[in-house]
């Protein structure tokens, strides 16, 4: 596996990290390719019943290497091809793809600037901990971009279409504190309590009743496009699922008892 993203796994929760701090953990080829293949592993993997993803150095990922870009961009025009915006079908989709839909929650640990398609891989993830010095920026437009690797649905289900507008066509670095408050952020922690914060709040989800939370984030993805009626139904498949874990037994047993209930993620 490639050192640009480092996976390692304790109890239960895998830990996916960007691991080129000297570049902001900009998206170059090589860390694409190594982030969809680390978080369909973490997927596929039954002993994971969480994530944490995260980057090394002072910035979370600051989206496109836009050196490497570049570089890809003038070969195309000497070669007459149109490889470089291939990065969308075989990188961007399917790491966003992972994130959003394997069946155990994603928690992002933002240590500093998510930016680009960095900004849209947190915001694909289930929970957002972010660091008091961090920020986000869409920063497409910046670049004479669109939205990719997920913004577009996942942006306007987190603040509203109107704001979401807002900071597609406008883009600026938004604050931890402002990211809070619009909702993109679920906790803001001051950096010296980050790394500690943001893993106990992985380990605790890693713990906990994994077939629940997987019919959690199903419902809740779901719920956001279709109509109360499909949704309601869409609920009693999720429930009969989740009733049916051995999980749920236990937790019914430990309350009873007055227990902390011990999950086994089945």
């Amino acid at each position: 596996m490639s050192d640009v993203v480092l996976y390692e796994v304790s109890d239960g929760l895998a830990t996916v990290t960007l691991n080129r701090p000297d570049a902001m953990n900009a998206l170059s080829r090589e860390l694409k390719e190594a982030l969809r293949d680390t978080l369909q592993q973490a997927a596929a993997d039954t002993s994971v019943r969480a994530v944490l993803l995260t980057g090394r150095g002072r910035a979370f990922c600051v989206g496109q290497d836009l050196k490497e870009h570049i570089g890809s961009l003038r070969q195309d025009r000497e070669q007459g091809t149109r490889l470089t915006m291939t990065t969308v079908k075989e990188h961007y989709n399917p790491i966003t793809t992972a994130i959003a839909t394997m069946p155990k929650p994603v928690v992002a640990a933002v240590n500093g600037v998510a930016a680009g398609a960095g900004a849209g891989f947190a915001f694909a993830c289930d929970y957002r901990v972010v660091a008091e010095s961090a920020g986000f920026n869409t920063s497409f437009a910046g670049v004479a971009l669109t939205a990719d690797s997920g913004a577009s649905w996942t942006l306007p289900r987190l603040v509203g279409r109107s704001r979401a507008s807002d900071l597609l066509l406008f883009p600026r670095t938004i604050g931890s504190r402002e990211a809070l408050d619009l909702g993109i952020a679920n906790r803001v922690v001051p950096d010296e309590e980050f790394a500690a914060e943001a893993e106990a709040v992985a380990r605790r989800l890693a713990e906990g009743p994994t077939v629940a939370y997987a019919a959690i984030k199903e419902s809740l993805a779901y719920g956001s496009d279709h109509s109360l009626l499909e949704t309601l139904a869409k609920e009693d498949e999720l429930q009969s699922r989740a009733g049916s874990a051995e999980d749920h037994a236990i937790a019914v047993d430990a309350f009873v008892k007055k227990e902390k209930p011990k999950y086994l993620g089945r």
